[in-house]
């Protein structure tokens, strides 16, 4: 029986709600499929973990991402209209690689709609902010949600900024267990090993869920 046949019934839901099932990264989830384990992945936004078993469910319908990097598993709302990013768009995305002096990222969100896909984006170095900034691991590392702006879109590329204050990192894990790091005073400090941090973060970090 699968989900959508199961909904007719309280029983029949619960069933599928616990079936052993392997998602896949960008694959559409309802509330309570299965995303995988604790043993095997961090539980993120969008997402909760059942004590009993350790298994992780999906809390929302949405995109399932599968970060193999940081081992976590995230759920992004999905919704009926596909957004476009264009010059000037505020875009939210997860950063997938950094290197010294650029970030790519996938974005998820354009303004306030969530896409049923994704686009790719760039931030250089030169767009971070309006003080100096000597490497990118500074500003972002993979696994962190960042808020953005497009400023550019030549030949399809999404060039973003992240240079005014409500914009950067939303949301930072801790690169030593992966845990989230909390803001204190302008630097990203880890409750769980103590860790310190650098981040280009938004004002608003870790004030709403990322």
């Amino acid at each position: 029986m699968t989900f959508t046949e199961s909904l007719g019934s309280e029983k029949g839901r619960m069933s599928s709600v616990k079936r052993v099932s392997k998602q896949k990264s960008g694959q559409m989830v309802v509330p309570g499929d299965k995303l995988g384990v604790i043993e095997e992945y961090e539980p993120g936004p969008g997402t909760y973990v059942e004590e009993s078993t350790g298994a992780i469910y999906s809390l929302t319908t949405g995109r399932a991402l599968m970060d193999l990097l940081n081992k976590r598993v995230s759920v992004f709302p999905g919704v009926k209209t596909l957004g476009v990013p264009k010059v000037g768009s505020i875009v939210e995305g997860l950063v997938m690689e950094v290197q010294n002096k650029q970030a790519n990222i996938r974005i998820f969100q354009v303004n306030d709609r969530v896409l049923n896909g994704f686009f790719s984006g760039l931030l250089h170095i030169s767009d971070v902010s309006q003080r100096y900034v000597e490497s990118m691991y500074d500003v972002c590392k993979p696994g962190d949600i960042i808020r953005a702006k497009v400023i550019s879109d030549k030949n399809r590329v999404f060039h973003l900024s992240t240079n005014e204050r409500d914009l950067g990192v939303l949301q930072a894990y801790c690169s030593r267990c992966g845990h989230v790091l909390s803001l204190r005073k302008f630097r990203l400090n880890c409750e769980q090993c103590d860790n310190t941090e650098r981040r280009k973060t938004a004002q608003d970090y870790g004030k709403e869920e990322a």
